[in-house]
């Protein structure tokens, strides 16, 4: 472990009856949440996290709940510090993992990129292990009696964004959707489908809301990351319309209440979604990642955003 993931902290807390949050605070860049759901016939865990090391100390966790023996998995999107652990999941026994449709695509296209720009995190032994189940729109499971469902609805951090909400329990794994004290992260989604998103999860009236990355939460989580989204909406149609680019405008944005949110940096890259859309794109029309991440380090200083993983 690196002296700066060292600084990071790790907690199942459980959330409802036989539920959990695996937190991983303060969150931010590649430090990520999971969800443990634990049921006599079986445990189903949502996400898998970054690091093999990280997965691993996941897996203990999950063993020492004395679930029943079947494992199954739900990634939230492709990204690698949401999926990079599923194979360690998976390690001792077959494991079912389920994603959207269009997750295995988008997976084969980013795969172990995030390894290539944090270069000095420990990721280990890191193999892509997609998913052996996928569907479309949604899709139910049913585990110790337990209904479990699994709601697609991107494109808003990525195309292939799935919520996993409990009803009887009012409880939300929202995946990257929402995310808890730090900045939302839109350059491969779409800041107007984010928004259609978080509005319709407002209407399940979770009760507790675990993000992809931060402290668990209330549903007030919703109309933060609305919030900013109609804020950066607001700048971005300002600053697109003066031909200010992407870059210049988020040196120049004042962030105010959202100043204090992790990974500020990530105003360039929702600018540049947000200029596409405003521009015509379609939600989660590609694009080219690699020279607006180039951006954002300039944005920082000229150095990579802090990764903690």
């Amino acid at each position: 472990m690196t002296a700066a993931a060292a600084g990071t902290r790790s907690t199942l807390l459980a959330v409802g009856p036989d539920v959990y949050a695996y937190t991983q605070l303060p969150g931010g860049w590649c430090v990520s949440n999971a969800g443990v759901i634990v049921g006599e016939d079986g445990v189903v865990v949502v996400d898998t996290l970054a690091t093999r090391s990280r997965a691993r100390r996941l897996r203990e966790a999950v063993d020492g709940l004395n679930a029943g023996p079947t494992r199954t998995v739900v990634n939230t999107h492709h990204h690698g510090d949401h999926v990079f652990g599923n194979a360690e999941i998976g390690a001792d026994a077959p494991v079912e993992i389920i994603a959207h449709d269009r997750m295995p695509g988008e997976l084969a296209d980013t795969g172990l990129a995030l390894t290539r720009l944090w270069p000095d995190v420990d990721w280990g032994d890191v193999r892509l292990s997609g998913p052996t189940i996928t569907f479309s729109d949604r899709m139910s499971l049913v585990r110790g009696g337990r209904i479990i469902e699994l709601l697609h609805v991107g494109p808003a951090h990525t195309t292939n964004d799935v919520v996993v909400w409990l009803p009887a329990e009012r409880v939300l794994f929202a995946g990257d959707v929402v995310l808890s004290g730090s900045t939302p992260f839109v350059l491969m989604g779409s800041v107007e489908g984010s928004l259609t998103a978080i509005e319709r999860l407002a209407l399940l009236r979770a009760d507790v809301v675990v993000c992809g990355h931060g402290p668990v939460t209330g549903p007030e989580v919703f109309e933060q990351n609305i919030a900013y989204l109609r804020w950066l909406q607001r700048y971005a149609r300002q600053a697109h319309s003066a031909g200010i680019s992407p870059l210049d405008a988020a040196r120049h944005a004042d962030l105010g209440p959202f100043a204090d949110l992790l990974d500020p940096e990530r105003i360039v890259g929702n600018l540049h979604r947000a200029y596409a859309e405003l521009d015509g794109a379609a939600p989660g029309a590609a694009i080219d990642v690699a020279p607006v991440f180039g951006e954002m380090i300039r944005y920082n200083g000229g150095r990579l955003p802090d990764c903690l993983a």
